[in-house]
């Protein structure tokens, strides 16, 4: 018979935040499949639990090439646990590729459910969280992200984003750009460590708050938009679709053109333009 995938949540920060379960099941695992082998080694003594089971790396660099190495192990019998940095595994983290790999071999998977930074950030935000959906970290540059922002500005459910410290601030100017300075979100700082923060306010003011450098794990909650919003400048729109027809373009293609290269929704460069 095939082992057994254990998926095992583990604290953000606290270390006090483990479960009796993830306790149990580190001093008890025979090969254990760690983003991070140090942390892990870590965690362990910060819970005074001595790891007897062989310990494999398993990271985003080597996730492909590893997760046929596990796969192996388990159709021979082998349990596996696996563990991220902080948080639950797969969630932008590692382990999807072995999960998928598990599923389509009928090997059985289980979880130790635990912290979250995705869910803890929601809960602390003082947005709606009835409906929500994950964004993860945005692509950093080009046209992705730019869809991935206009996805975002039109979003009506409250949305979750992953970011490094040193890019939150552009983020947020991003964002502001896109969804209004108005829009409210929440940024979750070093959630459930010694210096945990958490600031909420318009885009606007979390941006002049980032403007001085942000530290630490971020994660950003944003609110979900109520309204169609104006992404933009109405006036330039306008004067970017006249000057296409002036040069002799037809309206219904300087329209798409403007909206294509501004970001904007063809409804309101439409709405701008015939005003």
């Amino acid at each position: 018979m095939s082992g057994t995938l254990t998926l095992a949540a583990t604290p953000l920060g606290n270390p006090a935040d483990a479960s009796s379960r993830l306790v149990s099941a580190l001093m008890t695992a025979n090969l254990i499949a760690a983003e991070d082998t140090r942390r892990i080694r870590r965690l362990a003594e910060d819970l005074q639990v001595q790891l007897d089971g062989e310990i494999v790396s398993l990271f985003a660099g080597n996730e492909a090439s590893r997760t046929e190495q596990f796969l192996q192990r388990l159709l021979a019998g082998d349990d596996v646990l696996l563990l991220t940095d902080a948080g639950m595994p797969v969630v932008s983290d590692p382990g999807y590729r072995l999960v998928a790999a598990c599923a389509a071999e009928e090997i059985a998977v289980t979880v130790l459910p635990g912290p979250s930074a995705v869910l803890a950030a929601l809960a602390v935000s003082g947005l709606p969280a009835d409906r929500f959906c994950f964004e993860g970290f945005l692509p950093r540059k080009g046209s992705e992200r730019k869809e991935r922002l206009r996805q975002l500005a039109h979003e009506p459910r409250t949305s979750v984003l992953f970011e490094s410290p040193r890019r939150t601030e552009a983020l947020l100017a991003d964002l502001a750009a896109v969804c209004g300075e108005k829009r409210l979100a929440c940024v979750c700082r070093e959630l459930t460590k010694t210096h945990e923060e958490v600031v909420r306010g318009t885009l606007a003011e979390l941006r002049t708050w980032s403007s001085s450098g942000v530290k630490g794990e971020v994660t950003i909650v944003l609110s979900g938009v109520t309204e169609s919003p104006i992404i933009g400048d109405p006036d330039s729109w306008r004067a970017g679709v006249a000057a296409l027809v002036t040069a002799g373009m037809s309206r219904r293609d300087a329209v798409d053109q403007v909206a294509a290269t501004s970001g904007a929704s063809r409804r309101d460069v439409y709405r701008a333009a015939h005003d």
